[in-house]
């Protein structure tokens, strides 16, 4: 049987600077004891962007702080601890190289395990954490780097079905927000615009739905709605509205097919793998896009039309935080995973599936997603 484990978790990989300490029993269960996470929203705002060297330098001086802080909130000690769990990819270098580099440092001076942690994988297993799944599910993965449509079936076993083939719908939101002279980050901004929109004013593009195969396209989107905005300049608040909420709606759509036809792949490959435990199969959505209402609305009638869970963790383990990172450091554990080497180094880029085909971001470096 697998013992009890406790671990603290770091996560640095972008604009968050983030410290959690979490347990695992013998039989799977898990316990946050502390989640900090400290946003750089204020120091990037200005730019319409994450600035990777301003998102270092606060990482810098932040960290050692957050996780003082989280070992407190925790009542514990760094000797009540089993592991040290760190993000090490994808992400910022120079955030990643804040975080291991201080993952490093602890796990020598005391004496414990060190595990170097995907933060995608992160993202994979979250759902295990909150609502107990059994493997394997789907994942919907979208964020402001990666929208990936991802079979999960074991702790470091992931096929990736789908990915975007130009830009993430995290970008597609962000620049169009941009583009309409909305506040960063975009998503939320789109969003709220949206709420007062006509979403049947502009008929905007849903790129590959139709296609057999499931990936995303959103590049092209976006191309239409800078056109669109072009078109009738200058843009009134009422225009910008229908531009999100036309703009929401095409996404919905898009994701309504592609995430569909996944669902169909999956139902297929996997015939009898639930009515055998009378557990319906689960469709996880995580992403900080993953906090966009209407998106998960759509996700949620097409998992009730096809018979599948839909589990969306709440918002604050939807987007970057170190309690996911904790957590797939005691996955890795129960499952007898060596540690990582201390010369273990940070990866810019680092896809969950390594055997997938490359279609976005080559170079080399390795494939972005």
């Amino acid at each position: 049987m697998v013992p009890f484990l406790r671990i603290l978790g770091i996560e640095t990989s972008c604009d968050e600077t983030a410290a959690a300490v979490v347990e695992r029993d013998a039989e799977g269960r898990s316990n946050v004891l502390s989640d900090v996470v400290l946003s750089q929203l204020d120091e990037h705002s200005a730019y319409g962007g994450v600035v990777p060297e301003i998102a270092a330098r606060a990482h810098v001086e932040a960290l050692d702080e957050l996780i003082e802080e989280a070992l407190k909130r925790a009542n514990v000690s760094l000797n009540d601890v089993d592991a040290i769990a760190a993000t090490s990819g994808p992400g910022l270098i120079g955030g990643l190289l804040v975080g291991l580099m201080t993952g490093k440092a602890i796990a020598r001076a005391a004496g414990k395990p060190l595990y170097a942690v995907n933060h995608l994988e992160g993202h994979a297993l979250t759902a295990r954490l909150t609502d107990g799944l059994s493997f394997p599910y789907l994942m919907l993965l979208v964020s402001g780097g990666h929208t990936q449509l991802i079979l999960v079936r074991g702790v470091g076993q992931y096929e990736r079905w789908g990915t975007t083939i130009d830009d993430a719908l995290g970008e597609a939101f962000d620049k169009t927000a941009k583009l309409l002279g909305l506040p960063y980050p975009g998503g939320p901004a789109v969003e709220r615009m949206a709420r007062d929109g006509n979403p049947d004013r502009f008929d905007f593009p849903r790129p590959l739905v139709g296609e057999a195969r499931l990936d995303f396209s959103f590049s092209g989107l976006k191309t239409a709605v800078r056109q669109a905005a072009q078109d009738i300049a200058p843009l009134s608040d009422q225009d910008v509205a229908d531009i999100c909420a036309s703009f929401q709606k095409a996404v919905s759509r898009t994701l309504k097919d592609r995430i569909g036809r996944g669902l169909q792949r999956f139902k297929t490959e996997f015939p009898a793998t639930f009515p055998a435990t009378g557990e319906k199969p689960a469709l996880v959505v995580a992403g900080g896009v993953a906090a966009n209402l209407e998106l998960r609305g759509t996700l949620q009638a097409l998992c009730d039309k096809n018979g599948f869970r839909f589990v969306a963790p709440p918002l604050h383990l939807c987007t970057d935080n170190a309690v996911m990172i904790a957590w797939a450091g005691l996955e890795r554990m129960a499952t007898g995973a060596a540690p990582d080497p201390f010369d273990v180094q940070p990866r810019s880029r680092w896809p969950l599936d390594s055997n997938a085909e490359t279609l976005i971001g080559f170079g080399k470096r390795g494939a972005k997603a």
